[in-house]
């Protein structure tokens, strides 16, 4: 009974010992599911918000300055740019956020733009209380852009017709299936001077400058992060940790500050396919239809 009673008090301290190790296991993915979100508990935090690719939908970032603005424990917001741009309602969108904060005055809102900050990413960038840039970046290229595919000549080859009916002589101004008039293209132009006048009056209020002084750069060049601060469009040059520095200073922050942010979980297969769309198939045509829909895009080429 002895021997019987040891192999038992044996196993049960095995069973004992596995079973800790399990609890520990899962404590700790418990842990590090809490230090996944980014309600922390404590002071002196930064949010960390991301601009990425081509500006088509502007939900994820309202939604993320949106929340980090009600959070009285996020001191700043850190806004990494890396896009050419997009569509102007987005960018627009986006923009109006970071303005709003900005004024509001709670929170400072840095800018830190990385490989690209160009056009539509360049127009969110002018609401931030500063902007950082490496002294490589792609940046400006102030302007607007929207273009048309003609397909006319290609349907009278392939013998195809079509038929439209339309309640005024502009309703199909756009259409692929036939030649732009010079009444289409004045109404365009109309409309695109216009778009084109608002990304004016946002770098002139962001950058405190008259838009005289902006208007001869900003025939839709691009340039250096190095030559956009010596013009005044940005205002210093540093990497994403030296734009962290800045941040937490304007803050008031004195200590090392606790960065969060969120993870964006993508679908792989997705993203697979996303990438080989981008990187070789869709590289391959021309931009008018590389992204489908008719839009105004601020937007670098």
């Amino acid at each position: 009974m002895d021997l019987n009673n040891k192999k038992r008090s044996v196993w049960t301290g095995v069973a004992a010992f596995f079973g800790l190790l399990v609890l520990c296991f899962v404590l700790l993915m418990l842990v590090g599911v809490w230090m996944g979100k980014r309600d922390y508990v404590g002071p002196d935090k930064i949010a960390l918000v991301r601009v990425e690719g081509v500006i088509a939908d502007s939900r994820d970032v309202l939604k993320q300055l949106d929340e980090y603005h009600k959070n009285d424990t996020v001191k700043a917001i850190l806004l990494r740019i890396d896009s050419p741009g997009g569509g102007v309602a987005a960018s627009q969108e986006i923009y109006q956020a970071v303005k709003k904060i900005t004024e509001e005055g709670k929170q400072k809102v840095v800018v830190s733009m990385g490989s690209v900050a160009a056009s539509g990413g360049y127009y969110i960038a002018c609401a931030a209380d500063s902007i950082i840039a490496n002294p490589g970046t792609i940046t400006g290229s102030i302007g607007v852009i929207m273009e048309f595919a003609n397909i006319e000549e290609l349907i009278k080859k392939v013998g195809v017709k079509t038929t439209v009916v339309k309640t005024g002589p502009h309703k199909d101004l756009g259409s692929p299936t036939r030649e732009m008039t010079p009444e289409d293209l004045a109404v365009m132009q109309e409309m695109i001077d216009d778009v084109y006048d608002q990304f004016l009056q946002a770098v002139s209020e962001g950058r405190d400058m008259e838009i005289e002084q902006i208007k001869p750069l900003a025939d839709g060049r691009i340039y250096s992060g190095r030559k956009a601060k010596e013009l005044g469009l940005i205002d210093d040059l540093g990497n994403i940790n030296e734009a962290l520095e800045v941040t937490a200073q304007m803050a008031g922050i004195t200590a090392r500050p606790l960065v969060i942010l969120e993870e964006k979980e993508r679908n792989p297969v997705a993203q697979f396919l996303e990438g080989i769309f981008n990187g070789g198939i869709g590289s391959l045509l021309p931009s008018s239809i590389q992204k489908p829909g008719l839009s105004l895009q601020y937007r670098w080429q």
